[in-house]
């Protein structure tokens, strides 16, 4: 019996994650699960023993109370998104596995961001769409490469849509009024949707307008769930605000509501213990946003006045540090691991074509973040 190519990705561990299993205990510095420092809510847990959770009644688009919540949540936001726009998946990744159906044929290309979080190939190669990368310029904040985009556009007649990320993952990049309407110009040329991924739009640290707040002359899809909104990865609950131009925004969301109708996907529980839960978001946010600010503000004050420098963000969960280049990026991760038991990403697992970085999660506890960065940073600047 044969497997299809499309799931037929490498499977060995790579050489950072054989590293830790050989050296031991290690603490990562790159965690991103909010669960495991502190950021647990079981008053949002104890929602989900909601006793209308005992009738089975589905809503493919998901339950009418949820969106309603979903819609008072960017409301509290300044963001008017109308109920019926929504559309509920069990997570982000579900969504773009609906979306990559509804907008392509196999064989077809989305162009996604580059550097970037190194899921979207695994989500396209799944739904069989060919993934190409634009470009992010380095040199200019990691701004998008518009003229590259619109090469790479040129080139790809079976293009069907453009994805984008605010802020962008690892690097915290937002995308700028100009860039904005750079994209919207190339996607109406060139007959594309747009997907945006928003999940970290909370965490911003400068103003961006949120892609789901109008209707453009685009087909827009912007994505975003609890994982990062109310920290809750667990309870597997994402949605993708709808909008665009209305008699194709009407077909959108139909032909969604008949994928979402194949798979319902969102427990009952979840939906009904959603509104409760997105409704007290706020104050567990601002104590994320409290810490990402400390840690950011302590790793910058380590790297002072060394060989060490802390790239600037407009957002996210990360932060990425230029280290001298006196040695590769495999040979800095490898005497971190060995000499001071601590794990850190280079830069090459998002695509960051530069030497030199390497990646850090912002949302461990102060006391062990801070303890953990001063030995990185020793460790560095005395070996370099």
């Amino acid at each position: 019996m044969s497997l299809s190519r499309r799931s037929g990705f490498p499977r060995h561990p790579n050489a950072l994650a054989r590293l830790m299993a050989e050296v031991g205990p290690v603490l990562d510095l790159t965690s991103s699960n909010p669960t495991a420092w502190g950021f647990t809510n079981p008053e949002a847990i104890a929602h989900l023993a909601h006793r209308g959770g005992q009738r089975y009644a589905p809503d493919p688009q998901g339950a009418l109370a949820t969106r309603q919540a979903i819609a008072r949540y960017y409301a509290r936001r300044d963001i008017d998104v109308a109920p019926d726009r929504l559309v509920l998946s069990a997570s982000s990744s579900e969504a773009y596995g609906w979306l990559f159906k509804l907008l392509c044929d196999p064989g077809d290309v989305v162009l996604g961001p580059e550097p970037s979080y190194p899921l979207f190939p695994f989500l396209a190669a799944l739904e069989g769409v060919r993934l190409e990368p634009y470009p992010h310029v380095r040199a200019d904040g990691f701004r998008i490469d518009l003229a590259a985009l619109e090469a790479r556009l040129e080139a790809e007649p079976r293009a069907r849509a453009v994805l984008a990320v605010q802020p962008a993952n690892p690097t915290g990049t937002l995308v700028a009024d100009d860039e904005r309407a750079a994209i919207f110009a190339l996607c109406r040329a060139h007959d594309l949707a747009l997907v945006v991924d928003e999940v970290f739009y909370d965490y911003r640290t400068s103003a961006a307008r949120s892609f789901a707040g109008a209707d453009p002359e685009v087909l827009t899809f912007v994505l975003s769930g609890l994982s990062k909104v109310a920290l809750l990865p667990q309870l597997k609950l994402g949605w993708t605000t709808v909008r665009g131009p209305e008699a194709l925004r009407r077909e959108a969301l139909d032909r969604l509501e008949l994928i979402a109708d194949c798979y319902l996907g969102v427990s009952t529980a979840v939906q009904l213990g959603a509104p409760a839960i997105l409704d007290a978001v706020d104050p567990m946010q601002d104590a994320l946003r409290a810490r990402l600010h400390h840690n950011r503000a302590c790793l910058e004050a380590h790297c002072a006045n060394t060989s060490l420098s802390v790239v600037a963000s407009q957002g996210g969960w990360y932060a990425l540090v230029e280290l001298p280049r006196t040695r590769s990026d495999d040979a800095w991760v490898e005497l971190l691991v060995r000499e001071e038991r601590l794990a850190v990403q280079p830069g090459y697992f998002y695509d960051i074509a530069e030497a030199g970085t390497v990646v850090l999660s912002l949302l461990l506890s102060p006391d062990v973040f801070d303890e953990a960065v001063g030995r990185f940073v020793a460790r560095v600047v005395a070996a370099a």
